[in-house]
Formats: C-alpha cells, structure tokens, sequence
C-alpha cells in the first residue's frame, strides 16, 4: 500500500445536486428478472488483508502484552527502548544489555537486572507500559512467562505483577530463583474485585542483592479459543463477523521490508518464541514475530477463511530487487519449502517441521500470490517471460500444479497468472464515480483479486461519507462477481493511540482495552452477510446520481437480496418490481444510516453509526419504500 489523499465526499454531492436538483426525489424504478441468473457470485469475494501496520499484530490482534519483550537489539545498536528502572528506596538497581548471555541462538542477548542493594521490604527493578497501557479486567486470570538464568549472585524469586497508575498492585506472581543455566518459567496471575481498567503496567522486581539474566516476558490475558499463543477476543469476534472467506498474509509492505535484508523470512517466524530473532517492519517499529506463519494459518482456521499466501519475490521498498535468475533462485526454493510447510504430509521435510510445531495435519492451499505491488519496481524486472514473476510461477506450477497463482501487476510473455491483485485507494467522490468500473472489462484474461482497497476519508476510521463510497464501490464488486473473485478492504486494524498508528484511515480500532467498528465496518458487514450465490438480471432507472443498487440471490433458499445504497442528502423513493414468477411474502430490512457524512464511531463512542434490523411488511411482485439520506440498505426477501 502506499498513502494517498483523502477528499471529501461533500463536493460530489454538491455537484450532483446542482446538475439535477430534483432527481433523487423521483421515484426510482428497479426491476429485477428473479429467474434470470447472469452469473455465480465468486465464493470468496469478501475476505481479509493484514500486515503489521498501526500495530495490528503486536499491540493488536496478537494479545500479548508486553511491548518489547526481547529488549530491543538491532545490529550494533544495542539498548532498553521501552523498559524503564523501578527504583528502590536505596537506589541499588541497574540494568545493561549482556551480550554474551541469551537463551537461544535467535536471542543471543539478554537484559542483566543487577541489585546492588535490595530487601523484601525495598524490592527493586523493571516497568513496562505495555502498548500505551496494559489492560485489566477484574477476576481475570492472566498467564505469564520469562526466561531467567541467574548471575554470579542469586538473588532470589523473581516476581511479576500488573501495577494500577496510583501504584496499586492489580495482579502478581513470583518465579522461583533462576538456576545456572537458562530456563522457561511460567506463572498465572488473578485479579479480585478490581475496576476495569487500562492504566496499568507491569513490574518486575527482585527483593535480594544479586544480579538475574532475563529475556521474552510474555503476560496473555485470556484469548481467542484460549490458544496459548493467541488472539484478542474482541477482535476476533469482530472478525469473524465479517464472515471472511480468505486471508490475505503475511501481508503488503510488510512482506517486502524496507530494505532487502528485511523481507519477511517465514523460516524465522515458526517453532518457540525463544527462536524467533524478530525483524523490523516497515513501518517504523520491530515485529516481534510472535504471530508468525503458523499462526496466520491458524486463524485462517479459527475463522473458516482460505489462505491466500503471499511470497516474497525479490523486491524490496527502498527500490532494489534480486536479479531473475541465479540470485533469485533460493528465493523460488524457499517459497516452495514455504508451500510444503502449509500442504505437505507430516513425511515430507517441512511437512514434519510443522508437525512438530504442533499441527500434524496440513493445510489446503489454493492460492499464491507472487510479491506485493512490483509495479512500483521501476527496474521492470518482475514482468516479462524472464523475470522474477516468471521464474517464480514455472517453479510453484511445477511443484503444485492446482494451486492458481497471482501476480501483482500484469505481465508481459507466455507465462500469465490466474489471478491479477489490482489496488485502489480512492478519494469518495472517486469511488461514486468509479462503481461501473469492472463493468465492461474484459473476461478473457486473469480474473482479478482486488487485494487492497478503501475510501481514504477519516481518521483513525472511516466516517460515514466513506462508508457511503465504500458500499457503493461494492455494488460493483458484486455486479462483477465473475471477475472480481476475491476483495478486501486495507488497513484492516488500527491502534488508535496517535503514536500508534502509520496510515489515517482504518476499518477496525481499538485501544489496550477497547474496539470499535467503523462505519465502513459495519457496511462490510451488510454486505457479506447478506449475499446470495447468483447475480440476476436487474435494471435501476429514474434514479438519482448517487443512488447505487446491487441484486443477488440464493436459488436453493428462494432467498433475493437487493442493496441500495442512497449516497443523497434526500430521500430516495423506489418502487421495486419482481419479475420472473416471483413473489416476496416476507423479509427484513438493514439500514445504516446517518444525519451526516461526518458522522462516525470512535473508543468513546463506538454505536453512534450501527445497523439497524426491521421485518419488511411489503408483499407481492412489487414494493415500494422510501430509502432515507446517506443511508446504506439490504432488503432480504423470501419468495415463492
């Protein structure tokens, strides 16, 4: 992805009122041929695209709490970035990187907590703020890890606890005395009767003289299906609400890194915490890998969605690449061990990795897209029959010839890919214009996965102008259904605190302690609940210039669905006829909808632009209903 410019949806409004002041006061006539089918809705149109941007994984959705749990170190630049020194009364604490002491070969460092003076009753040592606040919950239990291996001098049990900002202690556990030799240690901490709160830190003390070697503290609150290594409820509710039908992962930028050195290395990112080295993201700050390629390809299980893997292919974001050819060919081969690790038996080479890493059984695969967005790659070397698109598909076809592949741009030369990811970040006056884009594209080339897109319009979130744009541009998406097979909106999750965040407009926020849904979100929510699998025959007329329409239905239910989206500041009347033999005898009406453009869903206020549901009176082959202003709607109706 890369930034662009948000405008407003107001002056397209302005211009279509002055075109045609008295159009969308007209009735608007849609008729649909409910025994007309034109063509399948793809099964995997709407699904998800992550990268770690705006602290979407760590600090987000991967629910660990510990910002900077392996003490930051990057080449020579060696130091404690987020830890600050509890000091005891005495003034006996210090702290130092040791670099001759780590627990693993991925962590060859630790940090050296030393007391020169210290009792139970003037205990010293480490605060970490967590991600802007470590969240409690009362009567919650917490699970906590480190690792520790003591210094010439022990000093004793080592404890962990979860302090309030008026220095109350919420939750605490102590870890028996570090040995000689480096050692995971685990512990489970409970709140009482406690305020919800977010406020909070962690501590960790030592109550002896002494000195204590300690790497990756881990704090998990409770988490999604209490996987051990897992995902924060919340979110993945809201997720799962989306009913996604693939993921998009590892994800844009974040797959490429900045430099070539900092491309995105599955192998690093699977087996125990403690061998993961971490890397940088692009966006400013070092992944912690704690959510890394099994992980991904469970929540793609947790959820029910399809993996759609993403493989580095050689590009970097300051602009260099790999040459195709010799220099690009361990690349090609760590992509196809990369495949075996998700599809092959527990017998094959990475097969047996992933089994060990604790599920035996592989993945289905079906979808492999080559790189991220190489049309910025000014070099030309992805496209052509020689470059790096190329000589990564011929090696991925020849390994799996069922699994479709994607390439990033169109390409040039005899090898052509299943699928096309095309990007649009769009102004809402852009998307208004553009929802007949795919209309008349052609059919006889890739079909295309729209891999990233969004109305840039509000921050952190979308307001409701953007969702207005963003569910009109989807009534493209389905009409086209045949083409577009697969969509997802981009950035998918965003920390909300300002220090956070790298891009202004996101569907989903939250805080340490909260979530919210944007109006965007709740749009994309409409739309994937209430989808049939064929696109019928359906004619809107009379209409005015911001009043969209999509029609499918589901043919074993007897099920129609019909969305208008009234992008107006006036009421939209619209008399709907069925044809085809068919008559409506029940069905509901969703609405979203809002007073302004402007309005929108914060933390503090998260249901100020919410659906809401009403059973749908009308009866026979035609009904009429007046669509209120800026409103979204998905009338769904049984017919006989």
């Amino acid at each position: 992805m890369r930034r662009s410019a948000a405008q407003s949806l107001a002056g397209l409004v302005a211009a279509a009122l002055a075109l045609s002041p008295a159009c969308a006061k007209a009735e608007a006539q849609l008729t649909v041929q409910y025994d007309h089918p034109l063509h399948a809705v793809s099964p995997t149109l709407y699904g998800l695209m992550t990268e770690e941007i705006n602290h979407s994984y760590d600090g987000g959705l991967y629910a660990q709490l510990i910002r900077d749990r392996v003490f930051f170190r990057r080449e020579h630049h060696q130091y404690v970035k987020i830890w600050s020194v509890d000091q005891n009364a005495v003034n006996g604490i210090s702290i130092s990187i040791d670099n001759r002491n780590g627990p693993s070969r991925a962590l060859p460092y630790s940090l050296r907590l030393t007391a020169a003076r210290a009792s139970p009753e003037d205990p010293g040592g480490i605060d970490n703020p967590g991600y802007w606040g470590v969240p409690v919950w009362p009567d919650t239990t917490y699970r906590a890890s480190i690792y520790l291996k003591s210094g010439a001098r022990n000093p004793g049990p080592v404890t962990l606890a979860i302090v309030s900002d008026s220095g109350k202690v919420m939750a605490s556990a102590t870890f028996a005395a570090a040995g000689p030799q480096w050692k995971k240690y685990t512990a489970a901490l409970r709140t009482g009767r406690v305020r919800e709160s977010q406020d909070d830190f962690v501590r960790i003390t030592v109550g002896h003289p002494g000195s204590v070697l300690m790497n990756v503290v881990s704090l998990f609150p409770p988490t999604y299906r209490n996987q051990p290594n897992g995902f924060r409820i919340d979110l993945m509710r809201k997720l799962a609400a989306l009913r996604p039908k693939y993921l998009r992962f590892p994800g844009g930028n974040f797959l490429e890194g900045k430099t070539l050195a900092d491309w995105y290395d599955w192998k690093l990112t699977i087996g125990p915490i403690v061998d993961r080295p971490t890397h940088p993201s692009p966006w400013g700050y070092e992944s912690s890998d704690g959510l890394g390629l099994l992980e991904f390809l469970e929540w793609c299980q947790d959820l029910h969605m399809q993996p759609v893997l993403a493989v580095y292919a050689g590009y970097a974001l300051d602009g260099m690449h790999i040459r195709p050819g010799p220099q690009l060919e361990p690349y090609v081969k760590d992509a196809l061990e990369e495949i075996q690790y998700i599809t092959g038996a527990a017998t094959t080479k990475w097969g047996a990795v992933r089994a060990r890493d604790g599920h035996p059984a592989p993945f289905a695969l079906h979808y492999v897209e080559i790189g991220n967005e190489d049309f910025f790659d000014r070099s030309g070397s992805y496209s052509g029959s020689h470059g790096r698109f190329a000589q990564f598909a011929r090696a991925v076809r020849k390994a799996y010839p069922r699994i479709k592949i994607i390439a990033t741009m169109p390409v040039r030369g005899d090898v052509q890919p299943d699928l096309v990811d095309d990007h649009f970040y769009r102004t809402a006056g852009q998307f208004l214009r553009e929802t007949h884009y795919f209309d008349h594209l052609s059919r006889k080339g890739p079909r295309i996965m729209v891999g990233e897109w969004a109305t840039q319009q509000g921050t952190p979130t979308p307001d409701f102008g953007a969702a207005l744009s963003d569910a009109a541009w989807m009534t493209g998406l389905e009409r086209n259904s045949d083409l577009v097979v697969m969509a997802s909106y981009a950035p998918l999750l965003v920390n909300v605190n300002p220090l956070a965040s790298q891009w202004g407009t996101n569907l989903i926020g939250y805080d340490a302690l909260h979530s919210y849904g944007s109006p965007s979100y709740y749009a994309q929510v409409m739309f994937s609940d209430y989808l049939g699998n064929q696109a019928i025959a359906s004619h809107l007329s009379e209409a005015g210039p911001l009043c969209f329409e999509s029609v499918t239905r589901d043919a074993a239910t007897h099920t129609l669905y019909v969305k208008i989206v009234n992008a107006s500041p006036q009421p939209q009347p619209l008399a709907l006829r069925i044809e085809g033999g068919a008559v409506a005898h029940d069905g509901t009406l969703v609405t979203l909808h809002a007073g302004s453009t402007h309005a929108t869903n914060s933390i503090n206020d998260p249901d100020r632009v919410v659906p809401h549901t009403e059973t749908v009176k009308w009866l026979g082959s035609d009904v009429r209903h007046t669509f209120a202003p800026y409103s979204i709607n998905v009338i769904e109706m049984h017919v006989h």
